[in-house]
């Protein structure tokens, strides 16, 4: 079988990392308390993006439903 470039075992000593990724100011850690909460990612239409710009605008729209149906009906369903 012949062997392709993925096959082949990095040199001991030999620097690989591209000159344009420096990491020498890095911080290591610094948003691992914000990634271990999680994230709630959604993705929107672009038609709902016309409309609802930005997150709070998004967020605004989405209370104001909750409280058309209610806290009693928003639990219910959850049950």
């Amino acid at each position: 079988m012949k062997r392709t470039t993925n096959d082949r075992e990095p040199t001991p000593g030999r620097d690989t990392l591209r000159p344009e990724y420096d990491f020498s100011h890095a911080v290591r850690g610094v948003t691992a308390a914000r990634y271990a909460e999680g994230a709630n990612v959604v993705v929107i239409d672009p038609d709902v993006l016309d409309v609802f710009p930005d997150s709070q605008s998004v967020n605004e729209a989405l209370r104001l439903l909750r409280q058309s149906f209610g806290e009693v009906a928003a639990a219910d369903s959850w049950a």
